[in-house]
C-alpha cells in the first residue's frame, strides 16, 4: 500500500535548505552581510575566520527581522519566527549569539531582551560562556540562572530594587526551564515586558519533556499588562492577533522565537504547541547535488543528518563480552579519546569501577552524580587527554561540545533513534573525523539496525570481534570481578 504522508504545513515542507557539508562550504566571516565591525574583531580574536553554512544562513535572517530597532519588523510586520534542524557540531549557538549581541548592541535601558531556555545547566553554562565572549566590553549584561547558586543570590543578579521601583540587570538571559519558571512566578521585578526574542535550543527535547508548561509560562509573562502610570502604555504589548487599525497605530515590540536543535520533531502538532508565527525553517536534512548538478533523491525520509566526517559501526556481542570488548578497544586496539554510553546511572557506576578495579586504563564518570564542579574538572582533563575513557548517561552528555572525541561507544545499545543521533553526534564535531561503534546483543540487532534504516541510516558496518581476541583478557577481567565483589560487600 502507498505510504501515507503526513500533511506539513508548507514552511516544514519546503524549507531554506543549508548546506551539510561543513569543511567544502566553509563562508569567510566578511561575506556575511550586515554583522557590526566590532563582532567581526571579536570573531577574529577568537579564531574564527569563516562560519559553517548554518551560521551563514541564519545570522543574516536574524539581523534582517530586527532590522527596525526592537520595534515590528519591516512595514510594521511582525518578524517571523525561525526554526534551525542541523546536525550536532554545526554551529548553532553562536549563529544566535551574534545577531543577538548585534541588536543588543545600542540599547540603553537594561531590560530583559533576550531569553535562551536550555535542557540542562551544562548546556545553559556554555551557551552563557559563548554569549560572555561575544558581550564582553560591551556593557550588555547575561545572566545564567541554572539553580547552581541559591535562589536569592540569582534574584540579587537579575534585579535591582530602587526607590523608583524595580530595574533589571540583565540583557540576556541564559536559563533551564524549572530555575526560570520560579523566578516569572516568585521574583518581584522580574520582568519579561521587554523581552524580543526567546531562543529555544534543543527544542525537540524541551517540547518532549513537558517544559511546554514553561514556554507557555513565559509567553504569559511576556505580555502581562504591566501597572505602570501613563507614559509606558504607549509599548503595552496586546497578544498578537489580527492586525486591526488600534494594533498597528502602536509601535510594539515583537517577541521572536527561534528554534535550534538536531532532530527538529516534523511533528506538526507538537509544533503547534509552540505557537510559531509563520515560521521559516533552515535545515540541512535534504539531497544533495552531484557533481554534475543533477540531485540524488534521497529518500526525503532522511530526517536527521549525521556529521560528515562519522565513520559508524555495530559489534553483535553477547552480554557476557561487553565489558571484555570495551577492554579490548582500550587495551588491544589502543583507542584514545573514548566517551562511552550507558543506559542509566547505575550502569555507567559499575562499568566505571569495573574498568578501574582491571587497571591499564584512565577512566572517568561523567554522570548527574557528580557535583557541577567535578564534571567540569573531569570535561577538562578529558580534553587535555588526560582521560582516555569517560563513561556517561544521555541526560549529562546531550548536546555537550566535548573537545577531541575520536570513538564514541554505546556499550548499551540506544533505544531510540534520536539518543542514537545525539550520542553518536558527539565525536566528528565541526567537519572532523570520527568513529561510533556500537555494542549490540544478538537479540536486539534487528531491532537495531531496522531502527537506523528507518531513519534512513545506511552507511553502518558489521564488525564483529572474534573470542579469541578476548581470551587473553579474561582471567585478568574475572580477578577484577572478585575485586569489585568484596569492595561492594
Amino acid at each position: 500500500s502507498p505510504q501515507v504522508q503526513p500533511f506539513l504545513p508548507q514552511w516544514l515542507a519546503q524549507p531554506k535548505r543549508v548546506q551539510k557539508r561543513i569543511k567544502d562550504n566553509l563562508c569567510p566571516i566578511r561575506d556575511v552581510p550586515g554583522i557590526h565591525p566590532r563582532l567581526l574583531k571579536k570573531l577574529q580574536m577568537n579564531g574564527i575566520e569563516s562560519f559553517f553554512p548554518v551560521q551563514a544562513e541564519v545570522i543574516p535572517a536574524i539581523l534582517q527581522s530586527a532590522s527596525n530597532g526592537y520595534l515590528m519588523g519591516r512595514g510594521g510586520y511582525r518578524p517571523k519566527d525561525i526554526c534551525v534542524s542541523a546536525p550536532t557540531g554545526s554551529g548553532k549557538t553562536l549563529s544566535f549569539v551574534i545577531p543577538i549581541v548585534q541588536v543588543l548592541l545600542d540599547r540603553v535601558v537594561c531590560h530583559v531582551r533576550a531569553l535562551v531556555v536550555l535542557p540542562t545547566k551544562e548546556l545553559a553554562q556554555q551557551v552563557s560562556k559563548v554569549f560572555n565572549v561575544y558581550t564582553d566590553g560591551t556593557g550588555l549584561k547575561v545572566v545564567l540562572i541554572t539553580g547552581q547558586k541559591s535562589f536569592a543570590k540569582e534574584q540579587e543578579m537579575l534585579v535591582q530594587k530602587k526607590v523608583t521601583g524595580y530595574c533589571s540587570l540583565a540583557d540576556i538571559v541564559v536559563a533551564t526551564p524549572g530555575r526560570l519558571t520560579d523566578h516569572i512566578n516568585q521574583t518581584p521585578g522580574f520582568s519579561l515586558t521587554q523581552l524580543r526574542f526567546l531562543i529555544i535550543d534543543e527544542a525537540d527535547r524541551m517540547i518532549d519533556d513537558m517544559h511546554q508548561n514553561c514556554l507557555n509560562q513565559i509567553v504569559k509573562a511576556a505580555f502581562q499588562v504591566e501597572n505602570y502610570s501613563g507614559s509606558n502604555m504607549l509599548f503595552q504589548r496586546t497578544k498578537p492577533g489580527p492586525v486591526t487599525a488600534a494594533s498597528s497605530c502602536s509601535p510594539q515590540i515583537p517577541l521572536q522565537k527561534l528554534l535550534f536543535s538536531a532532530t527538529l520533531t516534523q511533528d506538526p502538532e507538537k509544533l503547534q504547541q509552540l505557537d510559531l508565527f509563520q515560521p521559516r525553517l533552515f535545515t540541512s536534512v535534504y539531497s544533495e547535488k552531484n557533481r554534475d548538478g543533477t540531485e540524488t533523491e534521497q529518500d526525503t525520509n532522511n530526517k536527521y543528518t549525521l556529521p560528515e566526517g562519522l565513520s559508524q559501526c555495530y559489534v553483535p556481542c553477547d552480554l557476557n563480552s561487553k565489558p571484555l570488548l570495551l577492554l579490548y578497544f582500550m587495551l588491544k586496539m589502543k583507542f584514545t579519546r573514548v566517551l562511552c554510553f550507558t543506559n542509566s546511572r547505575e550502569a555507567s557506576h559499575r562499568l566505571f569501577l569495573l574498568v578501574q578495579a582491571f587497571g591499564g586504563v584512565t577512566v572517568a564518570e561523567f554522570s548527574s552524580r557528580l557535583p557541577p564542579n567535578e564534571r567540569q574538572r573531569t570535561m577538562k582533563e578529558f580534553e587535555q587527554g588526560k582521560i582516555q575513557l569517560l563513561i556517561s548517561t544521555d541526560a549529562t552528555a546531550r548536546g555537550i561540545d566535548v573537545k577531541g572525541v575520536n570513538y564514541v561507544i554505546n556499550y548499551d545499545a540506544p533505544q531510540f533513534i534520536r539518543t542514537y543521533i545525539h550520542r553518536v553526534g558527539r565525536t566528528a564535531r565541526a567537519g572532523e573525523a570520527g568513529v561510533a561503534f556500537s555494542l549490540v546483543l544478538r537479540i536486539q540487532e534487528r531491532r537495531f539496525l531496522q531502527m537506523l534504516r528507518d531513519a534512513g541510516i545506511q552507511d553502518i558496518k558489521k564488525h564483529p570481534v572474534k573470542g579469541n581476541s578476548l581470551k587473553p583478557l579474561v582471567q585478568q577481567y574475572e580477578g577484577a570481578l572478585c575485586k569489585l565483589e568484596k569492595t561492594v560487600k
